[in-house]
């Protein structure tokens, strides 16, 4: 099969490797996915390029979230699921070095989910590490029915899904955004209100939009560059959620402030979240997807030969939605 991979960290135009692998055989537990979309998120450039850390394997295909049509099973998984539309993600992972910017991908059954056919191969590729992310973060305070919800970040990849499982839930959501154009794509997708962080106090507004009272629970994009106002717009007794810091890395957390409103901060990252929790996640998407008309978007495409270019195109930032590679046409 196609595949692209590295053998050293370093920028995507010179360590990424396009060539012929071995397809893989499921074994007892696994179903093996024909590729025709695999999603590029933020963390995957961060191993390819080495900020996350050395590399776990001598070889990695690059990419974990995809999503395909299943071609064969292993012993012990129903045949049913032969000719599947699927949506997966975790292919390269703890564990797994072999990623989804190839033609096939072997996985255990428990990483996928039935892909609708009114969803779009490259809409299923973006269901992985940023909608099950959102998910996680949004209802790790618990039930959100009836609460209010600050999504920083509110029409980016992870914040956008954020604020559409948040109102779909019955949550009344502020989000933040930086342009007109994220403003009307934030209010398309749910939210009731939203703040512009450029040009208005987001401390100043969340308390002029909740009478005061701050709101229950945070999504935050970027923990440490965000901190001050978040502390500011949450409540006593209230939540944050963090999936990302790049604002600061290492912010100096103000423990008294913390302890004297009794916030809980949750911090998360999915490919170590509890297996319930992401259990839940692919039950909860899958409902949510079947519930009415989404926003499910994708950035910009490339076939697989251009993953170099599509790695670049999520450093360059600035993209609305998730950035996908075609290894297969659909």
């Amino acid at each position: 099969m196609r595949a692209i991979w590295y053998d050293r960290q370093g920028p995507a135009g010179e360590v990424l490797v396009a060539g012929e692998l071995p397809t893989p055989t499921p074994e007892r537990g696994e179903a093996l996915v024909r590729l025709m979309a695999s999603g590029v998120n933020p963390s995957d450039t961060y191993m390819r390029g080495g900020t996350s850390g050395p590399m776990a394997y001598p070889r990695i295909v690059t990419q974990s979230d995809g999503a395909g049509v299943v071609e064969a099973v292993g012993s012990g998984v129903p045949t049913s699921w032969v000719g599947r539309r699927v949506w997966l993600y975790n292919g390269q992972r703890n564990g797994r070095w072999m990623g989804t910017a190839a033609e096939f991908i072997s996985l255990d059954i428990d990483l996928l989910t039935p892909l609708p056919d009114y969803v779009s191969f490259a809409e299923g590729a973006t269901l992985g590490i940023p909608c099950m992310t959102a998910h996680r973060c949004v209802f790790l305070g618990g039930s959100v029915q009836g609460r209010t919800l600050l999504v920083t970040g509110g029409a980016g990849a992870v914040g956008h899904y954020a604020v559409q499982l948040a109102a779909w839930a019955g949550a009344r959501v502020i989000a933040t955004v930086s342009t007109p154009e994220k403003a009307a794509r934030a209010r398309a997708g749910g939210a009731a209100e939203v703040i512009d962080y450029r040009r208005e106090d987001v401390a100043a507004r969340v308390a002029e939009l909740t009478g005061g009272a701050g709101v229950d629970h945070v999504v935050d994009v970027d923990f440490g560059g965000n901190l001050a106002a978040t502390l500011a717009s949450v409540r006593a007794n209230g939540s944050i959620a963090v999936y990302a810091t790049s604002g600061n890395r290492t912010p100096v957390v103000p423990v008294r402030e913390l302890m004297g409103k009794n916030i809980a901060i949750h911090a998360m990252s999915l490919p170590g979240s509890p297996h319930e929790s992401r259990r839940r996640a692919q039950s909860d998407i899958a409902a949510w997807l079947r519930g009415g008309e989404r926003i499910l978007s994708v950035g910009a495409e490339f076939p697989l030969a251009d993953t170099a270019a599509a790695h670049e195109a999520v450093e360059a930032g600035g993209k609305v939605g998730t950035v996908v590679v075609r290894p297969s046409a659909d």
